[in-house]
């Protein structure tokens, strides 16, 4: 499976704030659509979203009672390592927070996995206390497949190959387990505002 172009070129968007924007970034009015294969169509009723691994107990939850969970509607920016961002998204989703409330477990790390068998590596930390989402809205409107719908990881602080598309549980782990893009050389944290892109930065 081939690696993503670091040449992406979007429609670019005038700025009012440069601040907005972290190092190496232009902002689009786009969304562009970047995957590492083909894009999954989960039907809703087999859907289910399970945290697990180095856990007391697994939960898991089929997509009525997911959507059932208290959810948040959050507006961030959004930054891909293939150098665009996009302002001001706005977004619906069930905070990680929410899902790892009740879950006993000693790990500071976790793996999100997903259809087609896409995986990215994440602290805890960088998915608590009101850092991360998963996410079934985008616009006010169900999440569409090319974006990762049913639902995906919001992680907007971070680069946006670690808010993991069609993603299907959260395996708690003890120790740091590099995911797809991590293998190919990208950077274990992916911060923007650090230019964290690939290893070495």
């Amino acid at each position: 499976m081939a690696p993503i172009s670091r040449g992406f070129i979007g429609r670019r968007r005038p700025v009012a704030d440069p601040s907005l924007v972290p190092p190496g970034q232009y902002v689009t009015s786009d969304f562009p659509v970047l995957s590492a294969g083909p894009t999954p169509h989960a039907p809703r009723d087999e859907w289910s979203f399970t945290v697990d691994g180095a856990v007391q107990k697994p939960v898991s939850w089929p997509w009525n009672e997911f959507t059932a969970l208290p959810a948040e509607s959050v507006t961030v920016d959004i930054h891909c390592v293939t150098k665009w961002s996009k302002l001001g998204t706005r977004w619906k989703g069930v905070s990680v927070d929410t899902l790892l409330d009740g879950v006993q477990t000693g790990a500071e790390y976790m793996t999100a996995w997903s259809d087609g068998g896409y995986t990215t590596n994440l602290t805890v930390q960088d998915v608590t206390d009101g850092k991360a989402w998963v996410a079934y809205e985008f616009d006010g409107q169900p999440l569409e497949p090319e974006h990762g719908g049913p639902a995906r990881l919001l992680v907007p602080h971070l680069y946006f190959w670690k808010s993991a598309k069609w993603v299907r549980g959260l395996t708690l782990t003890l120790d740091d387990e590099p995911g797809f893009w991590e293998t190919y050389g990208y950077h274990n944290h992916g911060d923007p505002w650090r230019e964290q892109r690939y290893q070495g930065d």
